[in-house]
């Protein structure tokens, strides 16, 4: 008699001696692996850096541009302004060469003449200051080497001394830069400013 219970015993048998079936969890494939936040977040910041950097040459770049345009623009006529400068020296030397006593005396025809040179010049300095360019007569200022060029010392205690007594020919500026300095006499000999007080000096006698 055959044991209906045989082949069943051998399956049983078999599925005992497989490996257990373990599960393990699902992971989606959207979900970021470990460390990745992080890396997100450097790459976000170093991004965000790059901008701001990008931004500020940009702005830079800008405010160079502008300076530069806008320099251009007042001191573009610099050599021109130099050359222009002659002419008014020219003109100047005309009527300086005019003694008052002849000027006072002059007939109708020197008086026009002279008359017309003075409106000449005037013409000119307004042109000229109109694009930036100024004339400045520094007579009774204190000297300064930045705006003036002392050609000699003259005696006068009458004044302090390094006061700008003579001027031999005007000074120029353009915009905020000398043009061509003034040329002047300065005093000497005369009195020294005073020294500015001292406080702490007044207590130091017993």
């Amino acid at each position: 008699m055959t044991d209906s219970n045989g082949p069943k015993d051998n399956n049983q048998d078999e599925a005992q001696s497989a490996e257990p079936v373990v599960s393990k969890p699902y992971i989606m494939p959207d979900d970021p692996e470990e460390g990745a936040n992080e890396a997100l977040v450097k790459e976000a910041a170093e991004a965000r850096d790059k901008m701001l950097r990008t931004l500020a040459e940009m702005e830079n770049l800008r405010r160079r541009t502008q300076k530069e345009v806008a320099d251009a623009r007042t001191y573009g006529v610099t050599a021109f302004a130099r050359d222009v400068l002659e002419i008014a020296d020219n003109l100047q030397r005309a009527l300086d060469a005019v003694p008052a006593e002849a000027r006072a005396n002059a007939d109708a025809g020197l008086k026009g003449l002279i008359e017309g040179v003075e409106l000449t010049e005037r013409s000119l300095l307004n042109a000229l200051e109109k694009n930036g360019v100024k004339k400045f007569d520094p007579q009774g200022q204190k000297f300064d080497p930045n705006f003036q060029q002392a050609m000699y010392e003259v005696p006068d205690p009458s004044v302090p001394a390094g006061t700008v007594v003579q001027v031999v020919q005007a000074g120029f500026t353009i915009g905020d830069r000398v043009l061509r300095p003034a040329l002047v006499g300065v005093s000497k000999g005369g009195a020294k400013p005073a020294p500015a007080p001292n406080g702490s000096d007044s207590g130091s006698a017993a």
